[in-house]
Order: structure tokens, then C-alpha cells, then sequence
């Protein structure tokens, strides 16, 4: 069942860490059956906290998400964002 992995970025606090994790972010992709839905486009909040940013990645099932999330790669690009910004992470299954 496809499952979605959704990053909210609540608050950008330094750019050039952003830069860097997007750099290695890109590259944890690997070979990870990755789709993105939405990248950062412009978006509306209309209930709840305010949001800067928003990605949802599709993966064709939520055990493929949590290899690529938790992968070396992404950990260590993970080490970026969270240097960079304020984000919440959701995992969903689809139906």
C-alpha cells in the first residue's frame, strides 16, 4: 500500500544549512522508489500552525519510507535540517 512521507518546514532558521541539506538530500535518494507530490510550491494554511514549506514524497509501501528515511544517507543529510530549520515529519499510509 503506497504510504507518503510528508515535511513540514515551520520555520527556515539558517539558509546555508538548508543549502546543504537539500545537496544531501538529493543524493540520499539513491535507488529508493521515491515520488515527489509536492516540493516546496506555494501552499495555503487554513487550519492550525503556520507552515513555510511543504514536500510529500510518495513510496510504494510505508516499510520502503522508513528504509529511505532511516538510511545512512538520509541520517546524515538529516544532520543538516536539523541544523537548518524546524520541520514536523509524518508518515501516512495511503488507501
Amino acid at each position: 500500500m503506497t504510504a507518503y512521507v510528508i515535511l513540514i518546514r515551520e520555520k527556515l532558521r539558517d539558509a546555508e544549512a538548508m543549502a546543504k541539506y537539500g545537496a544531501a538530500a538529493g543524493a540520499a535518494r539513491g535507488d529508493h522508489k521515491i515520488t515527489p507530490l509536492a516540493f516546496y510550491g506555494k501552499h495555503e494554511v487554513t487550519e492550525g500552525a503556520a507552515a513555510d514549506g511543504v514536500v510529500i514524497l510518495a513510496f510504494p509501501t510505508m516499510a520502503q519510507a522508513k528504509t529511505w528515511y532511516e538510511s545512512p544517507e538520509y541520517t546524515a543529510a538529516k544532520v543538516h535540517r536539523f541544523q537548518a530549520a524546524d520541520y514536523r515529519v509524518l508518515f501516512v499510509e495511503g488507501v
